[in-house]
């Protein structure tokens, strides 16, 4: 089992948005975005678009997706599947736990 990273406090993470931890903290290849989406869930998928070099954190989130800001390829945020082109590989989704009233990542575990 992955140790968990203390992102924020749940309510410190709007929803409809996202924050940034750097793949460095996260002890991965790529930065990992925490979504906080309009549905009030959490989700974390690899930050970095698998069509482009764009940043998925800097997205727009709506109804459990985020559409990358760069060439509107959009992403499920619960699995990280791929939902329309340009995008055809999947984005790498990690495992978020909300604990009294703190959100934690589990970076490179699957989501439950």
């Amino acid at each position: 089992m992955t140790a968990a990273i203390r992102v924020a406090a749940a309510d410190e993470i709007e929803e409809g948005t996202a924050v940034k931890v750097d793949a460095e903290a996260a002890g991965t290849a790529d930065d990992i975005a925490v979504f906080h989406s309009d549905n009030g869930n959490f989700y974390a998928l690899n930050d970095t678009c698998t069509h482009e070099e764009a940043s998925l954190s800097e997205g727009w989130i709506e109804d459990n997706e985020v559409e990358c800001p760069i060439h509107s390829a959009r992403f499920c945020l619960r699995t990280g599947e791929a939902l329309c082109l340009p995008a055809l590989v999947n984005a790498k989704a990690h495992r978020v736990e909300v604990r009294d009233g703190e959100v934690y990542l589990y970076p490179g575990e699957a989501p439950a």
